[in-house]
């Protein structure tokens, strides 16, 4: 199976529509990482993603009497692009199934090239099953995003590419995983002509079903999927791509929302180019992976693999890249409520640079100062906070706290008297009609909401923080209700910064 995936590769037909993406090298992430970086660029492809190589090369397989009754593939992302765009090549028709919840900026792409748009459901899952529904009922040819061996080869040439292009010394290449396509071609490509390159598959932290699978050694399904990096948001990675990354690919690494964020900065400085989280994800593993591994002077390459960004999605992007690149810690102090405290506070902070300075006085003896605060390495947090213990002010370091990362920064307002029994939550909410109505209506009409944050900055869903008031003995009913809705949530009622501020 192995050699006929090297004929797949050698063989496959992606030029008719992908270009050979360039391969750059990152002066100043390398410089600042000590290693040598260079990008695979796909997000220079012409649909903004690697995703047309695999999508095009299944379909120019087809024979003519399959292209003739045309193709369907159930997509809301750069796969449903790339089924259109290739279909559009070889002058067959393409139905896109893609959720209720799709944005128009995404529907609008599909049909501006060419294909058939069908919205149906209200989540992938939903709209996968009414494609297959389809498949069967107007006898078409599924395109599968990534579970498909002509599919995983048309993504295998990225391997083969970067190979002939830079023929020296590699040590490592990293690629994101979804559900697996991209990592299986290039990790198939590349360990049997290349046995000596590492190769490191790389996933967030809250969608990491592959990096779980190998370790299990089975595929495992995950319940739910983090949607900061959509294009990598898998519950389960396909059968055929677990099988090749079993035997290909090296070690596996996670990172988070915050790590992307400093690496679409990272890329934008270096290449004046804006990815979108999965297209940066390789590179924020990269560079992890070199600091847990205290690597230096290697030869790193990460793959590049998309560029289709919500513009409005930069606000939350520019807010963390900074705690993301340790270049912002947060702390929650407490000082005391009487006439020269700030004063005494600020000279304790010295001359290092405030990014963010939040207070509203609630207490007649302490006051809780929310601060953001300049840094050059995430280990200097740790040292400001001793500091300013040391000196007998009382310091939660908050850099790591999402709920104050996403939240509380934008709402320090003191403490309720009034919030009797008051449970906290933070939800992710898909960004559509009736979602907040659905969360209500779920909720039983004697908790009463006391305290509400949304927040939006240009994703497919939004973020929410939710104060209710139950009564101890609804805590059961409260939990089902909270699982029967649905969406991805987290009790943050012991959360520290929610007792110091809220």
């Amino acid at each position: 199976m192995s050699t006929d995936y090297l004929k797949r590769i050698l063989t496959s037909k992606v030029y008719d529509v992908a270009i050979e993406s360039p391969l750059e090298f990152a002066p100043q992430i390398s410089t600042r990482i000590q290693n040598k970086v260079f990008l695979k660029r796909e997000d220079t492809q012409a649909v903004f993603s690697f995703k047309l190589r695999g999508a095009y090369n299944k379909m120019a397989n087809l024979s003519a009497a399959e292209l003739k009754r045309g193709v369907i593939a159930a997509s809301a992302g750069n796969h449903a692009q790339g089924v259109a765009l290739s279909a559009k090549r070889l002058g067959c028709r393409a139905v896109i199934v893609m959720p209720t919840t799709t944005p128009k900026v995404k529907v609008d792409a599909v049909r501006a090239l060419g294909g058939e748009a069908v919205l149906a459901g209200d989540s992938y899952s939903d709209a996968y099953a009414h494609a297959l529904d389809l498949e069967k009922q107007e006898k078409l040819t599924f395109v599968h995003p990534f579970d498909d061996p002509d599919v995983i080869a048309g993504q295998g040439t990225i391997g083969m590419e970067i190979l002939r292009q830079h023929p020296n010394q590699i040590d490592a290449v990293f690629v994101p995983i979804g559900g697996g396509g991209l990592i299986a071609g290039v990790a198939a490509y590349i360990k049997q002509l290349r046995p000596n390159i590492k190769i490191i598959g790389v996933q967030t932290a809250d969608s990491d079903a592959m990096a779980r699978s190998a370790k299990a050694g089975r595929r495992i399904e995950l319940s739910d999927v983090g949607l900061f990096s959509d294009g990598t948001a898998v519950k389960l990675v396909g059968s055929e791509t677990f099988k090749l990354a079993k035997q290909y690919v090296d070690d596996y690494i996670t990172v988070d929302t915050d790590a992307i964020c400093a690496a679409i900065k990272d890329v934008f400085q270096d290449t004046r180019s804006v990815l979108e989280p999965a297209g940066a994800l390789a590179l924020a593993g990269a560079k992890r992976y070199a600091a847990l591994h205290e690597l230096k002077g290697k030869t790193l390459i990460a793959i590049t693999s998309g560029a289709n960004m919500n513009f409005d999605r930069l606000r939350f992007v520019a807010d963390r890249a900074d705690v993301g690149e340790a270049r912002e810690a947060l702390f929650a102090l407490t000082i005391p409520e009487k006439r020269g405290s700030f004063l005494r506070l600020c000279a304790a902070i010295g001359k290092r640079s405030v990014t963010e300075f939040n207070y509203r006085m609630s207490d007649s003896n302490a006051a809780q100062v929310f601060v953001g605060l300049q840094i050059g390495s995430l280990s200097e947090s740790e040292r400001i906070a001793a500091g300013l213990i040391k000196k007998g002010i009382p310091t939660l370091d908050l850099t790591s706290n999402e709920m104050a990362k996403t939240h509380l920064r934008y709402m320090v307002g003191g403490r309720s008297t009034l919030a009797e029994n008051e449970m906290l939550f933070r939800f992710e909410f898909p960004e559509r009609p009736g979602a907040l109505m659905k969360f209500l209506t779920s909720m039983s009409p004697n908790w009463n909401i006391s305290l509400f944050h949304y927040r939006n900055q240009g994703d497919d869903y939004a973020r929410i923080l939710v104060g209710m008031q139950v009564p101890p003995t609804d805590k059961k009913e409260l939990k089902q209700s909270l699982e029967s809705l649905g969406y991805p949530y987290w009790n943050e009622t012991d959360n520290p910064a929610y007792h110091l501020f809220l």
